[in-house]
């Protein structure tokens, strides 16, 4: 049952996903869903459903997927954590939208908190990898720059450290990551 979820998870997500890149790149977007699956797995989270939750966790927020199409396919569990990985509203503000997940990670169900940890995480370690090869360039490519993403990362290592996870290893690994990379406030 394991391997048909994942199996499955991944088909929905690579075609879901099929005609988009990563944010100012030529990298096919799948890439990322699969680095969080496997950040999951670097810090022994086994469990099928959060690992395919990993792998849907943008199918929501990016694609014409809906959340009924997730409940349908793979379950209650699967699609309630995707929906507590998407932002509920992307029409809002940027700053809006992170003031929400900042709120909402503080609070948030266990198995949520780890999806979106391990997204964060893929995400801070594909800037840290960007940043050594395209510099200063590398923040055109986010709607607030380096100094708000760090502020939004900076206030998730909180969120995340303060919650009944912190420490948590992938929890650690992150607020540890966020501050040699962003510096402190």
């Amino acid at each position: 049952m394991e391997h048909t979820l994942l199996n499955h998870a991944l088909n929905f997500a690579a075609q879901a996903h099929a005609h988009q890149k990563r944010k100012g790149t030529a990298v096919p977007y799948i890439v990322h869903p699969v680095g969080v699956m496997l950040v999951l797995l670097e810090f022994e989270v086994r469990e099928p459903e959060l690992l395919a939750a990993a792998l849907l966790h943008d199918t929501v927020e990016d694609t014409a997927t809906t959340l009924e199409d997730l409940r349908r396919t793979f379950g209650l569990r699967v699609a309630e954590i995707v929906e507590g990985c998407s932002e509920p509203d992307k029409g809002d503000t940027w700053e809006n939208r992170k003031h929400h997940t900042v709120e909402y990670l503080k609070t948030a169900p266990p198995e949520i908190i780890l999806v979106s940890a391990a997204d964060k995480l893929h995400n801070l370690r594909s800037m840290v990898t960007d940043e050594m090869e395209w510099g200063a360039a590398l923040w055109a490519r986010f709607k607030r720059g380096r100094a708000q993403t760090g502020w939004y990362y900076r206030a998730l290592a909180d969120s995340f450290s303060g919650g009944p996870l912190g420490q948590h290893p992938l929890i650690v690994e992150f607020a540890a990551l966020t501050q040699r990379f962003f510096g402190a406030e």
